[in-house]
């Protein structure tokens, strides 16, 4: 009896993506061009490029102006040779068309999508290849939005092939009624992509070269094309302030729900605001109106309290942080201490089971375990032209009101007397006090008083 046939794995072919970022996005009214506008913390075209390259994208190439931010940014990033230039703004094909030269080596297929996308995902873009794989010669994504005056309807056979993409302002009565839209983001083979991108002519309204005219050549080709559905949220570009505020809303109701799933407790999530990395382990808690710039790092069993801000800042476990408590870059706060309200952190190491419980300033340096930092307390650490540490020693105890005139270090179980200025190291275990004496004079206030009514009665 012969075996059944069976069907031999064939492995994924090399992916490539041309990200299109040559737009000046005039309808931002900024002068940051548009796709580097942030969206959680982090720039429209990093959200793209991070997803591309998690949808098995080995080569990016991004289109940018000929100078300019976009440019550096990318360089900075992803160096020169990801860089195509579209030297004149002649439209979306001749913008894919730019980068033909960087992928003239490549031999697989080329994902193209917009750089102003920062809610796209990976699960967003992976059935396009799909698609390929199953014999289409064209993938691209389609998507319902709720005001259809603005996009490309996709055209559709009986089959449920697309045939062709019409564009709003050329659609006829019948197309202008069809829902589902392009969303501008298409995958194909390499040669058969640049084949299609150099007949495209610019034969439209607008005189421009539109990359949705290579649907039209591969049907004529009687070339397959499908196309997959996405949520609006998914893909939707940012062209506008507003557009920006609403993906940037979208971006913050996920993390929540991520959060929310992962064992994080919020009594009001709809009032914190995360940025793309935050990283907030289970069991811990953040209250009301808290905001996590970038690189912050939150380990279980911490909270954070309401109305605190933190950047590029750790908090370690059983850690307290807030209310109203600042953490800038480099704050790190050890397990089980305590940052109270009004307190501002930067650049300093809080060890564990340490206290600033009240309006205090610790920039650069360090305060050890169990220490306490009483209200009041500046760690003055900046001279104007260069920045100076200051460390207080494990057990230490420093009295508020007190400022700590770096570089100075107070050893280890050292105690500072309230209101002092201390300019010099203080020894383990030492009592250090530099303020002046208090003098008293009795009757001196009534006297003063008596003086003054006088004076003011012959005036």
């Amino acid at each position: 009896m012969p075996h059944s046939a069976v069907p031999s794995f064939q492995p994924p072919r090399p992916r490539a993506a041309v990200i299109m970022a040559a737009g000046q996005g005039t309808r931002m009214k900024s002068p940051t061009p548009k796709v580097l506008h942030k969206v959680g913390g982090r720039t429209l075209m990093d959200h793209v490029i991070d997803t591309v390259e998690q949808a098995g994208c080995e080569r990016i190439v991004v289109v940018t102006g000929a100078t300019g931010q976009v440019r550096d940014h990318v360089a900075r990033r992803l160096g020169e040779a990801a860089i195509a230039v579209q030297d004149q703004p002649l439209g979306t094909a001749h913008a894919v068309l730019a980068a033909k030269g960087r992928l003239a080596d490549f031999d697989g297929e080329v994902l193209v999508i917009n750089g102003d996308c920062p809610l796209v995902e990976p699960e967003h873009l992976a059935p396009l290849f799909g698609l390929l794989a199953e014999g289409a010669g064209v993938a691209l994504v389609g998507f319902e939005p709720r005001d259809q005056l603005l996009y490309g309807r996709l055209i559709q056979g009986a089959d449920g092939h697309v045939i062709r993409i019409v564009e709003p302002r050329e659609a006829k009565p019948e197309e202008a009624l069809v829902k589902t839209c392009n969303a501008g983001m298409y995958a194909a083979d390499h040669g058969r992509l640049f084949g299609w991108l150099a007949r495209v002519d610019d034969n439209n309204a607008k005189r421009e070269f539109y990359l949705t005219d290579i649907v039209k050549l591969a049907v004529a080709e009687d070339v397959l094309v499908r196309a997959s559905m996405a949520p609006e949220s998914a893909v939707m570009g940012c062209d506008t302030q507003a557009q920006l505020a609403a993906a940037e809303a979208i971006f913050q109701q996920r993390r929540r729900a991520h959060f929310l799933a992962e064992g994080v407790a919020m009594p009001a999530p709809e009032s914190v605001h995360f940025s793309w990395d935050t990283q907030i382990a289970a069991g811990a808690g953040v209250e009301q109106f808290v905001v996590f710039s970038t690189g912050v790092v939150v380990e279980t069993g911490a909270q954070i309290r309401a109305f605190s801000h933190l950047e590029a800042a750790r908090v370690r476990e059983g850690a307290i942080v807030g209310p109203y408590a600042r953490l800038r870059p480099g704050a790190d706060i050890g397990e089980q201490a305590h940052v109270g309200n009004f307190v501002e952190v930067k650049n300093v190491a809080l060890g564990k089971g340490a206290k600033a419980n009240h309006l205090a300033y610790l920039g650069d340096g360090s305060v050890g375990a169990g220490a306490n930092i009483g209200a009041g307390v500046i760690f003055c650490n900046y001279d104007g032209y260069g920045k100076y540490q200051t460390h207080v020693g494990a057990g230490a105890f420093i009295g508020s009101d007190s400022a700590l005139v770096a570089p100075v270090t107070v050893g280890e179980g050292a105690y500072v007397g309230s209101g002092s200025v201390i300019t010099d190291d203080v020894s383990p275990d030492a009592l250090a006090l530099a303020r002046g004496r208090q003098v008293e004079k009795p009757g001196w206030a009534a006297d003063f008083r008596a003086r003054r009514i006088a004076a003011k009665a012959k005036s």
